[in-house]
């Protein structure tokens, strides 16, 4: 059998922002591995990098010989951090914002952040639909949309590194790239949670929390391939083939204590606390805050969100139960019009110039909770784009 290509980019180097390779197993197939090679930005991922590895899969779909992909990032730091919000930023400024709801119709040439997020958004489905099994080594930092790459792989390994969390309050966005489908895959609604207060996840909590299915220690990803490559792929089932592998070295022993499971009790009451003007009241009282939340990991997770974006804190309970009943297909595509309007509105650019530009961490956020009108949160979800789904592959 020959070897698959490799990738369909000319002059591949150590230094591109995505590396491609195959490793051959023992039966005469092929593992497709797929890097995020930007370790100075945590492996975070720009529109070069979503479009590379949306063709690349495309091609490794084609080939038979491609029995399973390993998606993973550079270093032992972080696997993906998320998107690359700088990028994002640097697009958005260049138009002023808009302080109400207007009508958006997006041209045919779109601007750097707008392509951002209709390529992630396609990638997130494609691999969500993806016929060979996409296995994530989710070690180190995952979050935001590292995340939504995790999410929508068939198998999810975590190991004592493991930090996850999805901290768009912090910005002014929005749990996205999937955000609001996982969320939901969460038990007992602990997904608001993450959701509202940008809580940071260990691995023990990926496992409960449906975030991952299997777990390593750090040190033993070459255990993993190798395994991997000495597996009898000819049974057929390729995403059985994984699990059984998987499920062969999976340990728990070496993993923090879940935080989640901890304060499950406090995290009810504050999910299950009402409306968002009820959560909001709950989460800023002090004698609810002095009686139940004296953990270091709460307390952080709960200033977090008093000092996050009020729109976000609306946008994420609004959609959390909105999109209930819908596939994640309809989920995209109504993230990918909260997302485009999020790049018109104020509060998004704000959030980015306070934590990464200016570095002040002092954003001023363009509503309070308590003014900010039903009308407004909805207008995020109106249709920008004419004609078709953008996102048909």
């Amino acid at each position: 059998m020959n070897q698959p290509n490799e990738t369909n980019q000319i002059g591949q180097t150590a230094q591109d922002p995505v590396l491609f390779d195959t490793l051959p197993t023992n039966d005469g197939h092929y593992l497709g591995v797929i890097t995020l090679n930007a370790p100075k930005a945590l492996n975070a991922v720009d529109l070069t990098m979503c479009q590379q590895i949306f063709q690349q899969l495309q091609i490794w779909e084609q080939q038979p010989q491609v029995v399973a992909i390993f998606l993973q990032g550079t270093g032992e730091k972080a696997f993906c951090a998320g998107g690359n919000i700088r990028k994002i930023y640097d697009s958005i400024i260049q138009r002023p914002a808009m302080s109400e709801p207007q009508s958006i119709h997006l041209p045919s040439n779109l601007d750097y952040a707008e392509a951002f997020f209709v390529n992630e958004y396609r990638l997130n489905r494609y691999m969500a639909s993806y016929p060979k099994p996409i296995i994530a080594w989710a070690s180190g930092i995952v979050m935001g949309g590292g995340l939504g790459l995790v999410a929508t792989c068939s198998h999810r390994i975590v190991t004592e590194t493991t930090r996850f969390a999805m901290p768009e309050v912090n910005i002014g966005l929005f749990p996205d790239a999937t955000g609001s489908w996982f969320l939901q895959k969460m038990p007992a609604q602990i997904g608001l949670f993450f959701g509202l207060t940008g809580a940071n996840g260990n691995a023990s909590d990926a496992l409960l929390c449906n975030v991952a299915e299997f777990s390593l220690k750090s040190e033993q990803k070459s255990t993993i391939l190798k395994t991997l490559q000495t597996a009898n792929w000819q049974q057929g089932d390729a995403k059985a083939v994984v699990s059984h592998t998987l499920s062969q070295l999976h340990t728990t022993e070496h993993l923090p204590s879940s935080n989640v499971l901890k304060h499950w009790q406090t995290l009810q009451k504050i999910v299950n606390a009402g409306d968002m003007l009820a959560i909001d009241n709950l989460l800023k009282d002090k004698e609810f805050m002095a009686k139940f939340c004296q953990d270091k990991w709460l307390v952080e997770a709960i200033h977090t969100y008093q000092n996050g974006c009020p729109v976000t804190a609306r946008l994420t309970h609004a959609l959390f139960y909105r999109v209930k009943t819908l596939s994640l297909s309809e989920i995209l595509q109504i993230e990918l019009n909260t997302a485009i309007h999020c790049c018109h509105f104020p509060d998004f650019r704000e959030g980015v110039r306070a934590l990464l530009v200016d570095k002040d961490k002092n954003p001023t956020w363009h509503k309070s909770l308590s003014v900010i009108a039903d009308d407004y949160i909805n207008a995020h979800f109106s249709n920008v784009w004419q004609g078709d789904d953008v996102l048909v592959l």
